[in-house]
């Protein structure tokens, strides 16, 4: 196990250096710079090439592509992502202020879905083709076709039009004052919780019914142990392996692609950071959001087959 945990690691390095390379190349494919996108004038018209030059040297943009790729990556190396192109801060920083929200928001959004889909789907397959069972697909099919910003669109004008009240519009961190912080955060979780709840019930309800299929179901049933026996033992541990592996995808999803949820809600998180990153062709803050995604990935999906081995005794890692 402990050679397969190291293996793993050794390899998340060249998969994190081709993630590094292609976001490099791409963001310089692109038409335009940081130097254009801030000194473009009124009707499209530049300043002074002169004056961009001079900025671009600054930026160290005018050195050749291989060094500013080598210089970008031994800061890397040493954790040090450099300064934002654009605001000239730190970029640890510039994400520290919005990694906090969109890393709750991913875990509330994400513990929502959990607590509604692992149930919702063991309770549609035993009670398959009843009432139960289409409610349950009806509510997991609704969660699917409603994009998550429509529902926090309702949600919002329901609060406003019902109760005459909105939650707050600035972001309170959790360990300053938990309430302000819950009444912000509650909202959009719940919208983003519930669209990821319709994925997990529905995988959920199909791999139950299969698993129930299983002749060491139908042995335990024969032998009169009780259902609830019967699911916690033997049935969930098998079921619930690939619910694990699109919730936890889902969570690393969530850190970065919730842009127009942030929008609506009005949540500076790392979604838009992102935008306002692209938008501003800040190569060293795109990038460095591209990296801190593309590790979430990685050791999230690592979590996930290291969870696998727990709930399933017959997986082995050698």
């Amino acid at each position: 196990m402990a050679y397969y945990i190291l293996k793993r690691l050794l390899a998340m390095i060249p998969t994190l250096l081709g993630v590094a390379v292609l976001i490099f190349l791409l963001l310089r494919v692109v038409p335009g710079d940081v130097v254009e996108a801030r000194y473009m004038g009124e009707g499209g018209q530049f300043q002074s090439q002169e004056l961009m030059q001079i900025e671009r040297k600054k930026l160290g943009l005018d050195k050749p592509l291989w060094t500013q790729f080598v210089t970008w990556m031994w800061g890397i190396v040493r954790l040090d992502f450099g300064l934002s192109m654009w605001t000239g801060a730190p970029i640890s920083e510039e994400i520290k202020l919005r990694f906090a929200l969109s890393l709750q928001l991913a875990l509330m959004a994400s513990t929502i879905a959990t607590l509604l889909a692992i149930p919702l789907g063991i309770l549609a397959a035993l009670k398959q083709d009843t009432w139960v069972d289409y409610a349950v697909r009806i509510f997991s099919i609704s969660g699917l076709a409603m994009p998550s910003f429509w529902l926090g669109i309702l949600l919002i004008l329901g609060m406003l039009i019902i109760f005459k009240w909105l939650p707050p519009m600035v972001f309170t961190p959790l360990w300053v004052n938990p309430w302000d912080n819950l009444a912000q955060l509650i909202w959009p979780a719940l919208a983003v919780g519930y669209r990821y709840c319709a994925v997990g019930t529905r995988m959920m309800r199909s791999t139950m019914l299969e698993v129930l299929r299983e002749d060491y179901i139908r042995t335990a049933r024969a032998k009169g142990l009780w259902m609830k026996l019967i699911l916690t033992r033997h049935a969930l541990k098998n079921a619930i392996l690939p619910v694990l592996t699109v919730i936890s995808l889902e969570f690393a999803f969530l850190l970065g692609g919730l842009v127009v949820t942030e929008q609506v809600f009005n949540l500076n998180g790392l979604g838009m950071l992102f935008v306002e990153g692209i938008a501003r062709r800040d190569y060293t803050l795109t990038q460095a959001l591209v990296l801190l995604v593309a590790t979430a990935f990685l050791v999230v999906n690592f979590a996930v087959d290291i969870a696998y081995a727990w709930l399933d005794p017959r997986i082995r890692y050698r």
